[in-house]
């Protein structure tokens, strides 16, 4: 095949969510470094073209996604529905959730301080966060995690990526 970035390209767009690079390689019969390669020669060429769509990295894949240069425009046609910003207590919950998963909802009521109940269900709703699995202990409580969707939405490749937080230093600050 010729235009193998062009193939990449038509199937990044056609599924609308991530694909994982071994699957476009089997599709194309090439290798995965082939098409990360390919892949990447298309993000520089959509950057030079300044073009409303870039491509993003999550996990062990790619997905084609707006730019953000170009959300007032988006924005002022899909309606402010798009843009529901999270409240401060579901912000605070989400970054327990990223940075110490899987965790479960007493775990972080007990560093929220507070009842986390809606908060975590409007994570849960927006698609931000599901379960993984149930802890091993009286009453099974459910352990939640991010989800491939937070990744999309605040633009990070893997919660390993995630800016480092010392979590002593906050503790020390609050006391």
């Amino acid at each position: 095949m010729e235009n193998i970035k062009y193939a990449i390209e038509a199937i990044l767009f056609a599924a609308g969510e991530p694909v994982k690079t071994a699957h476009i390689a089997a599709a194309l019969e090439k290798t995965e470094e082939e098409i990360i390669a390919e892949t990447d020669k298309l993000k520089e060429e959509y950057e030079a073209q300044k073009r409303g769509f870039h491509i993003i990295e999550i996990k062990d894949g790619y997905q084609i996604c707006s730019n953000p240069a170009y959300y007032p425009y988006i924005q002022e046609i899909l309606g402010e529905q798009r843009n529901q910003p999270l409240s401060n207590a579901a912000m605070e919950a989400l970054t327990i959730i990223a940075y110490r998963q899987p965790v479960t909802r007493g775990q972080i009521e007990r560093i929220r301080g507070v009842n986390s109940d809606g908060c975590v269900n409007r994570l849960y709703e927006r698609g931000l966060i599901e379960e993984a699995g149930r802890l091993d202990a009286p009453g099974k409580p459910v352990l939640y995690r991010t989800t491939d969707n937070f990744l999309r939405c605040f633009g990070i490749k893997s919660p390993q990526d995630l800016p480092p937080i010392d979590f002593g230093k906050i503790r020390a600050e609050e006391e």
